[in-house]
């Protein structure tokens, strides 16, 4: 299986629900390094398995949309804990969405699985892998 990973960074603000939380039920705020790992079992007609610069632009798009946001006040998010794990499925599936529509290049559809892997610090992160459709 041939890996291809970039990496980008967001800001947000957030609280959660619940008592598991303890002092992080009170709004605060979060710096995640993002790392797309994107895969296929063969590599594209071109070389590769996707285009650098395409995967780097569809993740920064991504992330502009939440970048500076206080996720309380999305309503997509209303009524979540929008956790570390949460944001990693999010992202994912925003991601998918893109490369279904072709944003990251015709030869794209051949990916078959993606990892999203969000860092909350240099010690802590959580992810959300699944194949791709």
């Amino acid at each position: 299986m041939y890996t291809v990973c970039v990496r980008d960074h967001f800001m947000i603000a957030h609280s959660f629900q619940g008592t598991t939380f303890g002092p992080a039920q009170r709004l605060h705020g979060a710096t995640y390094v993002v790392d797309l790992e994107l895969r296929r079992p063969e590599l594209d007609p071109d070389g590769v398995v996707v285009d650098i610069g395409k995967a780097s632009g569809c993740l920064r798009t991504v992330l502009d949309e939440l970048n500076y946001r206080n996720l309380d006040e999305q309503p997509e998010f209303a009524g979540r804990n929008t956790t570390t794990e949460f944001l990693a499925q999010a992202i994912f599936n925003r991601i998918a969405l893109r490369i279904e529509d072709g944003q990251l290049g015709l030869h794209a559809t051949g990916l078959s699985a993606m990892r999203v892997t969000l860092h909350e610090s240099h010690v802590a992160w959580a992810a959300y892998e699944s194949v791709l459709p």
